[in-house]
């Protein structure tokens, strides 16, 4: 195992969860989350009593649990004063939110303890139009997207049950020179890096359409449009 950075984790003292629900006329979602009651059933497509109104974009054995840095509330509230009653835990869909890490620290692969279920760190979030209806911005999932504070997903190695209480624990680095922050940054600034980009294809620990991603932009020299994912 590598030499594993120490991470200020807090212990998880609540997870969230959702159901699908009307969030804008004609827009079905379950991004408004609320802490659900602890034990924590985590199975191999996420938290027992989570789900999801577009299974074909949201969750599945990739996406099974999202995380969401606490500290980025604190810059939304300076970017997006207006709409301050929003930026509490669970506003961008996650399950996990926590002090202590975020997409510089966390890495692809990362395997993380939680009661008695093992977690991998699988993608990003790639940011998407439910955010404009989430929040009533037709620029918000832009806004998420240029900031790359876009949090990320975890794929359940191991099922089990947590408490409140139990913390969340780094046990295993794979890929520790490939923080989230550097797909993000390969994904959204620095786009033709295809050096990088054909690394990125090769780890085994990154989530299939994330590698066909980085190697459909190798092939085609073209960068996505990402208009349709964004809203305009």
């Amino acid at each position: 195992m590598a030499n594993l950075p120490i991470h200020p984790i807090h212990p998880i003292h609540e997870l969230f969860a959702g159901r699908p629900r009307e969030i804008a006329p004609g827009r079905r979602s379950a991004i408004r989350k609320a802490p659900l009651a602890p034990p924590w059933r985590i199975e191999t497509e996420g938290l027992v009593g989570d789900r999801q109104a577009d299974r074909r974009h949201h969750g599945g054995a990739e996406k099974a649990l999202h995380h969401y840095p606490r500290e980025h509330y604190a810059s939304w509230r300076t970017d997006l004063p207006e709409l301050a009653q929003e930026w509490r835990p669970a506003a961008f869909g996650e399950n996990i939110s926590t002090f202590g890490v975020d997409e510089e620290s966390v890495c692809v692969g990362d395997v993380f303890a939680l009661g008695g279920a093992r977690l991998q760190v699988s993608q990003g979030r790639q940011p998407c139009l439910t955010l404009n209806f989430r929040f009533g911005r037709r620029d918000m999932a832009r806004r998420v997207q240029e900031s790359m504070r876009c949090g990320w997903y975890y794929r359940v190695l191991e099922t089990g049950e947590a408490r409140p209480g139990d913390p969340l624990r780094l046990v295993d680095r794979l890929q520790p020179q490939w923080p989230l922050a550097r797909l993000f940054a390969l994904l959204y600034a620095r786009t033709r890096a295809f050096d990088e980009l054909a690394e990125m294809a090769a780890l085994p620990e990154l989530a299939p359409n994330w590698r066909d991603l980085a190697r459909r932009r190798i092939e085609t020299r073209k960068v996505e449009d990402w208009t349709r994912r964004l809203g305009g």
